[in-house]
This record gives structure tokens, sequence and C-alpha cells, in this order.
């Protein structure tokens, strides 16, 4: 492997053709520069330099070596760039395009964590109210990395993490089903219910789930802002229907509590962190990295 400051000597002395001028751009001495492309030559048993009287040029052995090195000279540079980045050396912006339920749950946590890690960089968290704007904002590159459920399969965006999480029933803890290991539907619906409209990617659960045993829930309150959902069944006493992903803060503080539901038991929701494709800035990619943790966590 060649020592990387012989490769900036050989390339120097390429785009100059002349050692000497090589040797005042890089503020080194000549006779060095001279020196170690001799070795180098002698090493790989040919000359890389034609040497005219007033000028060196490549040789065809020289041309092959020199392609070689400026592609490591380039990816040198840019992963110098990324680790400048992972170090806090420059600033930067990150862009979060994330569902309204977790802004409140799970994701300000690793928010938190990561700022106190990286304090130059700026990020912009922008809340979106269903999978498809999220998608669009990552492939469309106004959003470094999108969180949400269920995405669709998209060939322009790259899929970072899953964690499935299955929709149960949430409540108080002093609710009187709160002490249960598990509900069914027909449990549920005589208490106040609270439920996802039909803008949400939840709905389309609880209708077939309701639909299969016959019954026809009469929500207090149908929304599709998941703080309401929580609220609601926080001060009402009621319950609402969610993934353990979505009370993840409630749940560690004691204010709600999530209970198992048999008709929902084969019904899970995925919760997915997606990139584009073309791939993600250093900085961005070390956010990723602790939001894989927080969505492994929270699925534990």
């Amino acid at each position: 492997m060649l020592h990387s400051r012989l490769l900036t000597y050989v390339d120097e002395v390429a785009r100059t053709g002349s050692i000497r001028k090589a040797a005042t751009h890089l503020n080194v001495a000549a006779s060095a520069i001279s020196r170690q492309i001799l070795a180098l030559e002698i090493q790989l048993g040919t000359p890389l330099f034609q040497r005219l009287p007033k000028k060196l040029i490549l040789t065809a052995a020289g041309e092959i070596l020199i392609g070689h090195i400026r592609h490591t000279l380039k990816e040198l540079t840019r992963a110098q760039t990324k680790i400048e980045e992972l170090k806090g050396l420059r600033r930067g912006e990150i862009t979060l395009a994330m569902m309204s339920g977790l802004a409140s749950n799970l994701v300000p946590g690793t928010v938190k964590q990561f700022r106190l890690a990286n304090p130059r960089v700026k990020l912009i968290l922008t809340l979106f109210t269903t999978g498809e704007e999220i998608q669009s904002a990552v492939a469309g590159g106004e959003a470094d990395l999108g969180i949400g459920f269920d995405f669709t399969k998209d060939s322009n965006l790259k899929v970072l993490a899953r964690a499935i999480g299955k929709l149960g029933a949430v409540m108080a803890p002093s609710h009187p089903l709160a002490k249960r290991p598990g509900v069914r539907l027909s449990d549920c619906i005589d208490y106040p219910l609270v439920i996802a409209d039909s803008s949400s990617a939840i709905r389309p659960y609880l209708d077939t789930a309701f639909s299969r045993v016959t019954l026809e829930p009469q929500p207090i309150i149908e929304t599709n802002a998941i703080e309401i959902m929580r609220h609601a069944a926080i001060l009402d006493n009621g319950i609402t229907f969610l993934t353990p992903f979505d009370i993840e803060f409630e749940r560690r503080a004691g204010r709600l509590v999530y209970v198992p539901v048999r008709e929902l038991s084969n019904d899970a929701q995925t919760l997915m962190l997606i990139g584009n494709a073309r791939g993600s800035t250093a900085i961005a990619s070390v956010l990723a990295e602790m939001l894989k943790t927080m969505m492994r966590e929270a699925n534990s």
C-alpha cells in the first residue's frame, strides 16, 4: 500500500511536469520527492516518468498508476471529510421527516442524545401527515432521513431499520382493564373509545378487526393526532388502539399501559427508518444509528 505522501508527490509531479515545481508547491525538498519516486520506480521495476531536458511526462506505466493515485486521493479526501463531520469539526444540518405521533414520544430522547454529542449540528424536524409525504421528502432530497410506519417500496429509498409493533389497547393504569394480560374487542366496546380516523395508517387494521367480530364501535373521538389519542386515554379513562412505539414515553412514565388485544394479535405496524438510496452524509448516518438503537430498545 502506497503512503499518502508519496501519492501526493507523484500526482503533483505529473501535474506540473517538474520535480522542482512540485517541491515548491508542496513546500518540501526536491531531493526528497526525487528520492521517493526513484525508490517507487525500483520497487515497480519500471520508470513512471520519461525524463526530458525541461519536462517530466508520464510513461505508459505512469499513466496507469496516476489513475489509481488520483482515485485513491479523492477517496481519502472524502474519508477525511466524513471523519471531520463525525468528530463535530464541521457545522452541519440534518432534516428528519417524521409522523406526528413520533414527535413527542420516541424521537425527542434520541434528539437530545444527538445534540449533546454534536452541538454544532442543526436539526430540522419536520412533521408529515402521511407516509407518502415522508417518502417523497426523502426521495426528493428535502429530508435526509424519514421515520414512520408501513412505508411502501421505493427504488429511490433505502430502508435503514425496521421494527414491528402490534396494535393493542392503550389506557390509563387506573382503567378497569389495565391489569389484564390481554383483552378482546368485546371487552373494550363498553368503554369510551378514541379511534384513529380514516386518514391514519392505523384505521384499516381496526376496521378489519371490528368487522371480523361483527362489532361496530361508537367512538367518543376520532382523530389523526396520536397526541390526542394518548391524552384522551389518560384524562377520560378511555381506550385507544396504538402500538408500543406510540406510547413509549408514557409507558416509562407510568401514565399509560399497553394491553394486547386478541383480535389484533396478528396485525402489526412496521416502524421504518428510511434514507435516500444514494446514501447519507456522515453526520446523518450518526443520527440514523442512534435512531436504530432507539427503535430496538422500544421494541424490546
